[in-house]
This record gives structure tokens, C-alpha cells and sequence, in this order.
């Protein structure tokens, strides 16, 4: 299957997980599960296509576990809209993360800092590459911004480390960032 259509349903999985589950008749359990069968059902996706998509996500946005009743479930590891408690346990960062976007948005980030909008939280990334990688999916420039993250944790603010290594906090203050 072509790359750009795997990219389209992957998409389209993330909505269906991370933002509008209801739009395809899912509902998501506690920690955001869906069962597999119900979820490929909904979406009408082969489950051969399923397991590439998942496989090969370059950011690894999906994980996919066995219930207690055996039955496979899938969610996103992070980029909620929805309400949804992932279950993470505050973890101490590494002393620098970053955060890639559009150099468009800069001045609105020197005033305000990073702000979560509509997700949970601050998407962090714990290299330059994936922040840029990450940053690349605006239009423009890229702008990447490196997060003082050891000074933030010592004043108090709280991490969360996802499954695929992105860095989660509810906001970055501009005091704690500098473009890099």
C-alpha cells in the first residue's frame, strides 16, 4: 500500500482515538482503549493494513495491548481532545527538551509560552531531530525552541513521559524557553 494512504488512515485513527471517537460509534474506554475488532470495524480497515500502520507510524502514536479479557485493545499514547486520564505517573525529565513548530507562531510563544490548546498537555521532544521532524508538519519555516525542563521540574511543574518518549507538561511559561 502507498505510503500517502497509510499516512491518510493513520490519521484518520488518530481522529477516531484522540479526538472524535464518536463520529465512528466508538466509545473509549478507561485509559482510552477501544477493542480492536470494534475499532477496524468502524473504521473499515483490514487488520493486515491495521498492524503495518501501527507498526510503522514514525512517531509510534498507537499502542495496542491484550484486555483483561483477552481481547486486543488499541489507543493513542498522547494528543487527546477527548477526556481521558492515560494513566502516567509523573516523571523527572532530562535537563533539556524541545519543541519544534512554525516560525510564524514565535512571537505568540515568546508572550505566552507553549500552551496545551486543545490537548491535555505540551507535546516535548527529547532531541532536536524529532522536534524538527515534528515542526516540519507546519507550513513555513521551521522554529525550534529548546525547553529548560530541569528549571522548570525544580519550580514545581510536572512531567509525564509517553510510551513512544514524548514528553508531556500542561504548559511551558516563555521564561523557560529560548529558540535554539
Amino acid at each position: 500500500m502507498e505510503r500517502s494512504r497509510l499516512t491518510g488512515l493513520s490519521k484518520k485513527m488518530s481522529l477516531a482515538l484522540r479526538h472524535d471517537p464518536g463520529t465512528f460509534g466508538l466509545t473509549l474506554e478507561e485509559g482510552g482503549w477501544v477493542e480492536v475488532p470494534s475499532f477496524l470495524e468502524a473504521l473499515g480497515l483490514e487488520r493486515d493494513v491495521f498492524d503495518t500502520i501501527v507498526a510503522t507510524s514514525d512517531k509510534q502514536r498507537f499502542a495496542v495491548r491484550a484486555g483483561p479479557d483477552g481481547v486486543e485493545r488499541v489507543r493513542a499514547n498522547q494528543g487527546h481532545s477527548v477526556a481521558v486520564d492515560l494513566g502516567l505517573e509523573p516523571a523527572t525529565p532530562p535537563g533539556t527538551l524541545f519543541h519544534g513548530t512554525g516560525a510564524a507562531v514565535l512571537p505568540a510563544i515568546r508572550a505566552e509560552g507553549l500552551i496545551r490548546g486543545r490537548r491535555h498537555h505540551v507535546h516535548l521532544s527529547p532531541d532536536r531531530e524529532t522536534a524538527r521532524r515534528v515542526g516540519a508538519r507546519r507550513p513555513g519555516t521551521v522554529a525550534l525552541l529548546e525547553i529548560d525542563a530541569a528549571g522548570m521540574a525544580r519550580d514545581g511543574h510536572t512531567f509525564y513521559r509517553s510510551a513512544n518518549d514524548v514528553w508531556l507538561t500542561d504548559a511551558v511559561p516563555p521564561a523557560y524557553l529560548r529558540e535554539a
